[in-house]
């Protein structure tokens, strides 16, 4: 199967000069197809062979549709991934935001064990570590860790990062948007203005101009 993947990448893109993300949803839900009924442990195999082929969205998206059968274990396999294969913001958010963030959802004691990636070196991984709660908090759940991530992050100096649990910030705004205000408030002379922006986007015009006025 992962030769005919290949093979089907050549085709699309030596007709259209390129792919796009909808060619490559379109190719992920037809061969997932051909796979529904196969076991789990299966399907990780195919997902490792594409990733070490250099592809992220097909094996990524698959894990996200397996997300009903994903087991504590399964943290093992999603981590190795996050480490061995991201390397930019995009597959970042996209592991994090779908399978991570399911897994992550479905298991929340495991949640603490991302904690340890707020502080990798690794850029991607810190990013992931705010990112990957995301799913979470839009469904209401979350907070706590939330806050505690942000403490980890606030003063880091990566720009990507600063995005990343900005965006963090701002899903729990969607819901708890008096407690995000109050932490913005409170750790705004330390917070990048960067992370600062991320997180108060959608708050209120009052609310905003409060957050960024200087104290000082």
């Amino acid at each position: 199967m992962v030769e005919k993947i290949k093979a089907e990448y050549r085709r699309i893109k030596k007709e259209k000069g390129k792919i796009i993300t909808p060619d490559i949803r379109g190719i992920s839900r037809r061969y997932f197809s051909e796979l529904k009924d196969k076991p789990k442990k299966e399907i990780f195999v195919l997902c490792n062979e594409l990733l070490e082929a250099g592809f992220t969205a097909i094996p990524f998206d698959w894990a996200y549709r397996l997300g009903s059968q994903f087991t504590r274990s399964d943290f093992r396999v999603l981590e190795s991934w996050l480490k061995k294969y991201v390397d930019d913001w995009g597959k970042c958010d996209d592991l994090c935001t779908h399978s991570l963030g399911v897994f992550i959802y479905r298991f929340p004691e495991i949640a603490a064990k991302t904690e340890r990636w707020a502080y990798s070196k690794n850029r991607w991984q810190r990013r992931a570590s705010a990112v990957a709660l995301i799913y979470s908090i839009r469904r209401r759940h979350g907070l706590r860790e939330i806050f505690k991530r942000a403490d980890i992050l606030l003063a880091d100096s990566d720009d990507m990062v600063q995005k990343g649990y900005g965006w963090m910030l701002k899903e729990a705004a969607n819901h708890f948007p008096k407690e995000v205000f109050d932490y913005v408030m409170k750790h705004k002379m330390v917070m990048p203005r960067t992370a600062l922006r991320y997180a108060i986007e959608k708050m209120p015009p009052s609310w905003k101009k409060k957050a960024m006025k200087k104290d000082w």
